[in-house]
């Protein structure tokens, strides 16, 4: 995880903070406050009125009404822009993930464009940071082919992944050797042994070029 995610100021701080806003549940009954009691009634007339009425409320396999449904731990009902808030505070989000998080939440057509469109411009959302955090997470145990195909899962810019992936191809080598080292440690014996370290290293998504040249050890001191 990026510790400057997390700092104050951050867009990912921010967001949390954002969330907290609206996410209040319904004020508290004061000590003081008087409450208004209703006549009595008596017991098996409110009983058959409350049976006659039941029917008329939806429900669930569970028994849970639709609003229990949309409503969070507090009681309270999460609206989108807290849902896309509270996505983004855990960790960087390309708009078409929350797209595809955020869809079956839209009440109305043209809602969840309005909210992204307002946390884009608050820069809540942003390709180049979600790029960042990619790499930061990934870089050190895979290669530039599985990181380039995880960039392009979240409908990031083409050509902003394209020079992610060229500028990760520098250190190919060096990485593909570090994983090398803390899987197997030491040199194949035979082709066998060869041929599985070179297919971990593929399935890592490094280069073709890259694992010939850390199985056979090359370029090693």
């Amino acid at each position: 995880m990026n510790p400057a995610r997390n700092r104050p100021g951050s867009p990912a701080h921010k967001a949390a903070l954002e969330t907290a806003s609206l996410a209040k549940p319904p004020p508290q009954r004061q000590a003081g406050d008087q409450v208004q009691r209703r006549p009595s009634a008596d017991p098996q007339s409110s009983f058959e009125s409350h049976a006659a009425r039941a029917p008329s409320r939806s429900t669930d396999a569970t028994g849970a009404q639709p609003r229990d449904r949309a409503a969070g731990a507090g009681g309270f009902t999460v609206s989108l822009k807290g849902r896309a808030l509270r996505l983004l505070s855990a960790r960087e989000h390309s708009r078409a993930e929350l797209e595809r998080k955020l869809a079956p939440h839209e009440e109305e057509p043209g809602q969840l464009a309005r909210v992204l469109d307002d946390l884009q411009a608050k820069d809540f959302i942003s390709e180049p940071r979600v790029i960042e955090s990619v790499i930061n997470r990934r870089a050190s145990r895979f290669g530039a082919a599985r990181i380039r195909h995880e960039l392009q899962g979240k409908g990031l810019q083409p050509d902003a992944v394209a020079q992610a992936v060229q500028a990760l191809k520098g250190s190919e080598v060096e990485r593909a050797r570090e994983v090398w080292r803390k899987k197997f440690g030491e040199p194949a014996a035979d082709a066998v042994e060869r041929g599985k370290q070179m297919r971990f290293l593929a399935a890592r998504g490094f280069g073709t070029e890259a694992i010939r040249r850390v199985v056979s050890g090359a370029d090693e001191d």
